[in-house]
């Protein structure tokens, strides 16, 4: 099975991810977002996908979440924010051909493999 996750190899939701997929057999494409940002339509298809709202996808604890005052922010103003600043995208989504899931919890992944 193929399946790409969008990885931050700093955080351990998503370093646990990558290994529950590997250790399931899965042909892994990692895109580290952090670098490779996704669009705002990869991203808003990432968000669509998994059955997330744009605000369960925002990392709320960054400080660029307080810096730019996004409390109140529309579904737009946080997606551009988020592409413009990667670090508030939630981790990890996995998307195989079952599905895209939001890995948290990790075994989240377990449905769509």
């Amino acid at each position: 099975m193929d399946a790409t996750i969008y990885h931050n190899p700093k955080c351990s939701k998503s370093r646990q991810a990558l290994t529950r997929l590997q250790e399931a057999g899965a042909t892994v494409t990692v895109v580290k977002y952090l670098d490779q940002v996704p669009t705002k339509a990869e991203l808003t298809k990432l968000i669509d996908d998994a059955g997330l709202t744009v605000r369960q996808a925002v990392r709320t604890r960054e400080a660029e979440y307080k810096e730019l005052g996004l409390a109140d922010a529309t579904d737009d103003a946080l997606l551009d924010a988020m592409v413009a600043h990667p670090r508030l995208i939630e981790r990890p989504f996995v998307v195989t051909p079952k599905g895209t899931r939001m890995a948290r919890p990790t075994e989240a992944v377990d449905e769509i493999l």
